[in-house]
């Protein structure tokens, strides 16, 4: 009895200081966001652990109306630069997805897509972690409605 104890405790041992390290689910560095027709994401948070080198956001919009009318797209800021962003993305026009040109200030962002479409994206979360990150849809006047919380949680 003593034995198999003895040997059970040495195999777990073992065991336990051969496990692995294991990086970041690939599952956990996806993300889908839901818009619609109703000025609506399906979340107002999003979050990744700090393990992700990168994440994939997919944005998908359930609705039926066109980019032109109800479109959407998803950026994601500090939270400090995100109604500005938004604000003065008004004037840059749908053909540059509502957001001014070449902007430092935008960490990433999607395309403004339309009813039935989906569009994807790939960031790198080097140096979020920790950070007060805004998402949002720049489309005018979706801002108040259309925003959240992006979190790169450290482990």
């Amino acid at each position: 009895m003593k034995i198999t104890w003895m040997l059970t405790a040495v195999g777990l041992a073992a065991a336990l200081t051969s496990a692995p390290t294991f990086a970041a689910d690939d599952e956990a560095c996806e993300l889908t966001v839901k818009s619609n027709d109703q000025m609506q994401f399906d979340t107002d948070s999003l979050s990744v652990p700090a393990s992700c080198e990168t994440v994939t956001l997919t944005l998908e919009h359930t609705g039926s109306m066109k980019a032109n009318v109800m479109g959407h797209n998803w950026v994601l800021s500090s939270t400090e630069d995100a109604q500005a962003l938004s604000q003065e993305g008004m004037k840059a026009g749908l053909e540059n997805d509502y957001l001014p040109a070449d902007d430092d200030r935008v960490i990433a962002n999607t395309e403004v897509i339309g009813g039935g479409e989906s569009t994807s994206i790939e960031f790198s979360t080097e140096g979020l972690a920790g950070r007060d990150l805004t998402f949002f849809c720049s489309f005018p006047g979706h801002f108040a409605a259309m925003q959240g919380t992006f979190t790169v949680t450290e482990e």
